[in-house]
Order: structure tokens, then C-alpha cells, then sequence
């Protein structure tokens, strides 16, 4: 079941976001109003985009990256993703501030809460978009991933371009926006349990069942797939009127963010190198777990081997 850049007929190729997390590590997370002391800091490489590309490459996929920095404070984000083996031609130096998210995490269960400053990503264009995956010669092997983000214009533009050349599109809709809803059409979506409840308007997905319910209804709507992750749950898909379960895999888990990116890139590059479409799910589920065992969104991002390792594959 390994990948490698030899064995994947397609490539991952990333439109979206770049950013710098600043990770604070509390005893737990705060409600409004409330300061918890006894935070310790720290500062990771980060944005959906960037961590699904870093995600995809250490799975054995082929990457590219679509997006941008600020010219001033992004040469080590830009850097970063180039030492993974992620292709940086399409990152862009921008006027303006890198984006930077701050992280809270609770230290104990891993749960995190996220803000985000968009700065750079704000200004990812059509033109920069359209310009870079014409250079790229996008084909059906290919599987191009958006997350939301960035502006929902040059996604579009993306998902029109992929569209023309039969190139499949993975979707992380988060953070749910509604202006990027549609966006969805045709294209494998990868919400976590509260993003399905917004786009469904579903708000009381109390069990199994009703995720199940939800996600069929998303899958209606659009038309293709819809993986939603559940966390230490695994992941449900739903696709062609029934939906089916992925038992999660039993870690410490040591901080949650990132998680869904894991599997998201790992999704797409299961999809690049030709498996179907239920092996690529499980594959993302291991993957995913692997993911919260470390602190930050990619020091615990598996290779291949190690996801092959926690499968039993040989």
C-alpha cells in the first residue's frame, strides 16, 4: 500500500493558505471573558494549505503549493515547504504580512481553539492562480486541494480549471464561509462534524446517525463524497446514497491541531497515486491519528511508512 513519487501517476497540487502559528499550550481552554495562566508559547509553520501540502508530501505524493507570503516576514514559511519537497514556484511574495493564526491549546485532552489574521492570504489573485495551474499542466491524474482560507475568486478560478482539464477537487470547507458554499459542487468534501452542521443547517448532530443523515444531505447537494472527520471517531463517508464508517485509531493525543489537514492531504495524495477511493479514507484516518501525537499542526505529520506502520500493511 506505499506511495512513493515514483509509484503516483498524478500530483497534489495545494491552493490556499500560508501562515504562521503561534501555539499556546494552557492548562485548559478559556471561556469569553476568562484568562487562564501557565501558557507556554511557541511558534510552528502553519496555514490549512501549506499543512495539507506538507501532509500529501510526507505521504509520497508529488506537490505543489498555490498561494502567498508577505515579501518582508515569509522567506522561512516559503523555506519550510520547500525542504519538504513541496514545489514553491507558485508562492507568491506579497506587500503585506504573512498570515498568522494563534492556537490555544488545551494540554491536556489536545482540543484547541483557532483565530486567524489572513494578512497575505488575503491576497492570493485570479491571475496568480489561473497563471500558475496553467503551468502546471493540470491532468485527471492530478487532484487539486482547496481550503477556505483564501478569497473565494481565485478558488473558483482553481475549481473552473480543474473542471476543464477532468482534474479532481478535494474541499477542507473550513472555516465555513458562505460566500465559498458553492464551491462544493462536484467535488469531495472533507468537513469536520461542526462544518457539516453549518453547511446543512443541521445544527443537532447529537450521535452517528445524525452525522450520517447530515452528510448524505451534503452529498445530495453536491453531488460527489463527503468525509467528515470525527476525530478519535475515525471518519464517516457518504457516497452514492449510503454512508460507511472508519474506526479511528487509538493514540495519546498530544494537540488536535492540524489533524483534519493531515487527512485531507493524505486523502489526495492516496487519490494521486490511484487508489480507490474508500483505501485513500482509510489510509487519511491513520494518517490523521498519527497527527495529534505531537505538538503543532506538522510535527507529528507521518510519512508513508510510518502510516503503513500503524495499518499493519506490509
Amino acid at each position: 500500500m506505499s506511495i512513493s513519487h515514483d509509484a503516483a501517476p498524478g500530483r497534489v497540487i495545494v491552493v490556499g493558505s500560508v501562515n504562521v502559528d503561534l501555539v499556546m499550550r494552557l492548562p485548559r481552554l478559556p471561556v469569553a471573558g476568562e484568562t487562564v495562566l501557565g501558557g507556554v508559547l511557541a511558534r510552528h509553520h502553519g496555514g490549512k494549505g501549506a499543512n495539507q501540502a506538507v501532509a500529501a508530501a510526507r505521504a509520497g505524493a508529488r506537490v505543489a503549493m498555490i498561494g502567498a507570503v508577505g515579501r518582508e516576514d515569509g522567506q522561512d514559511a516559503v523555506a519550510a515547504l520547500g525542504s519538504e519537497g513541496v514545489d514553491i514556484t507558485g508562492v507568491a511574495m506579497v506587500d503585506g504580512p504573512t498570515g498568522h493564526a494563534a492556537v490555544l491549546v488545551d494540554k491536556n485532552s489536545g482540543e484547541n481553539q483557532i483565530a486567524v489574521a489572513s494578512g497575505a492570504n488575503g491576497l492570493v489573485s485570479v491571475a496568480q492562480v489561473a497563471q500558475s495551474l496553467r503551468a502546471l499542466r493540470l491532468s485527471p491524474a492530478d487532484v487539486v486541494v482547496l481550503s477556505f482560507e483564501i478569497p473565494a475568486d481565485p478558488l473558483e478560478a482553481a475549481a473552473d480549471l480543474a473542471a476543464a482539464t477532468g482534474t479532481r477537487v478535494v474541499i477542507n470547507p473550513a472555516p465555513v464561509q458562505p460566500d465559498h458554499a458553492r464551491l462544493l459542487t462536484g467535488a469531495i468534501a472533507t468537513p469536520n462534524s461542526g462544518e457539516l452542521a453549518d453547511l446543512t443547517e443541521m445544527p443537532q448532530l447529537h450521535d452517528r446517525s445524525d452525522t450520517a443523515a447530515a452528510a448524505l444531505a451534503l452529498a445530495r447537494r453536491t453531488g460527489a463524497p463527503v468525509i467528515v472527520t470525527m476525530g478519535a471517531d475515525g471518519a464517516l463517508l457518504a457516497s452514492d446514497g449510503s454512508t460507511e464508517h472508519f474506526a479511528g485509531h487509538r493514540v495519546e493525543a498530544v494537540d488536535t491541531t492540524g489533524a483534519g489537514d493531515t487527512l485531507t492531504g493524505v486523502l489526495a495524495a492516496g487519490l494521486a497515486a490511484g487508489l480507490d477511493l474508500r483505501g485513500s479514507v482509510r489510509r487519511a484516518v491513520a494518517a490523521a491519528a498519527l497527527a495529534v501525537t505531537r505538538p503543532g499542526a506538522r510535527a507529528a505529520m507521518p510519512t508513508g511508512a510510518a502510516i503503513d506502520a500503524l495499518r499493519g500493511d506490509n
